[in-house]
C-alpha cells in the first residue's frame, strides 16, 4: 500500500462523511428542530427583562 491508496482512500471517506452529512442535515425528520434553531435569536427575551427590571428596582 502506497501513499496514492491512502489518498484514495482519504477520499472515499471524506466523500462519504460528507454526505452522511448532508443528507442528516436535510432529512424530514430533522426539519422541525432545525427551524426552532434558526429562530432562536427571534425568540422573546421577557422572562429575562422582568427579572433584569425587578433587580433594578430593589
Amino acid at each position: 500500500m502506497d501513499i496514492n491508496d491512502l489518498r484514495a482512500l482519504a477520499t472515499v471517506f471524506t466523500t462519504v462523511a460528507f454526505l452522511a452529512v448532508f443528507f442528516w442535515a436535510y432529512s424530514s425528520k430533522n426539519k422541525s428542530r432545525f427551524e426552532e434553531a434558526a429562530n432562536l435569536p427571534f425568540a422573546d427575551d421577557e422572562p429575562d427583562r422582568k427579572q433584569h427590571q425587578m433587580g433594578e428596582q430593589e
